[in-house]
């Protein structure tokens, strides 16, 4: 999976989507100024950074080497530390909420993630977590271009988490509590089609994994038909996140 990837490549192609829904999503989970937060699988930082401003005390942990070197030079009073969700390295109740954004899709073990976080987060503290919505999220007209030239590709929409209710059984499953789901929204305005499809070409996640397996040709065949779709810009993408919260 395309995670190993400078800071500045993943916040080009998600940093611009995950800045905004950071804040509509800390909003949801109720955490406020003072909480002690873990964010976890916290990239280059998009969520610490929102959590930081409403002035919770927050540590940080995310699989990537360049993500956490980036998140320990752009924060360096912080405890950042590398490693997963499956296996956090915190004591029991160590936490006020734990938090994940984007990053259920990516667990090896989403029912294990969560209950680590769960772990980690004391009585009566707040686990949550949002994905991007398989056919409306934030990367969907990337995939509805592939899949107008290859209907079969296997695009994000059976990721963990991806569809109503996926949270909600991996969030019950993990011992959670009066378990809430709601839909969160963004909307993302590209100036132009260049400033949108570039990203794409980084080789971020997914999506750009599968642009680099293209070939040439296949490339310029994909963007055509993504222009076609979209337009020149300035377009607006509204992107549609499931997230879920609940009780330790």
């Amino acid at each position: 999976m395309g995670f190993l990837v400078p800071p500045d490549a993943y916040a080009r192609f998600m940093g611009r989507y995950a800045e905004p829904l950071a804040e509509v999503f800390a909003a949801f989970s109720g955490v406020g100024a003072g909480d002690k937060v873990l964010d976890v699988g916290c990239g280059p930082g998009a969520l610490t950074a929102h959590l930081l401003s409403v002035g919770a005390r927050v540590a940080a942990i995310d699989p990537s080497p360049p993500f956490v070197d980036a998140i320990c030079k752009r924060f360096p009073e912080l405890d950042v530390r590398q490693g997963v969700a499956e296996e956090l390295p915190y004591d029991t109740a160590d936490f006020d909420a734990a938090l994940a954004q984007l990053v259920v899709h990516f667990m090896a073990d989403p029912v294990g993630g969560i209950r680590q976080m769960a772990r980690v987060t004391r009585p009566g503290g707040v686990v949550a977590a949002c994905v991007w919505d398989g056919p409306t999220g934030a990367l969907a007209p990337f995939w509805e271009a592939v899949h107008r030239i290859d209907a079969d590709a296997e695009d994000e929409a059976l990721l963990s988490g991806a569809h109503r209710g996926h949270l909600t059984e991996i969030f019950e499953a993990a011992g959670l509590h009066d378990v809430d789901e709601h839909p969160l929204e963004v909307d993302v305005v590209h100036p132009s089609f260049e400033e949108w499809w570039e990203p794409y070409t980084f080789g971020v996640g997914p999506a750009g994994d599968y642009v680099h397996g293209l070939d040439d040709d296949g490339r310029v065949h994909l963007k055509s038909v993504a222009r076609k779709h979209l337009g020149d810009g300035p377009f607006t993408v509204t992107a549609t996140a499931w997230a879920a919260r609940g009780t330790v």
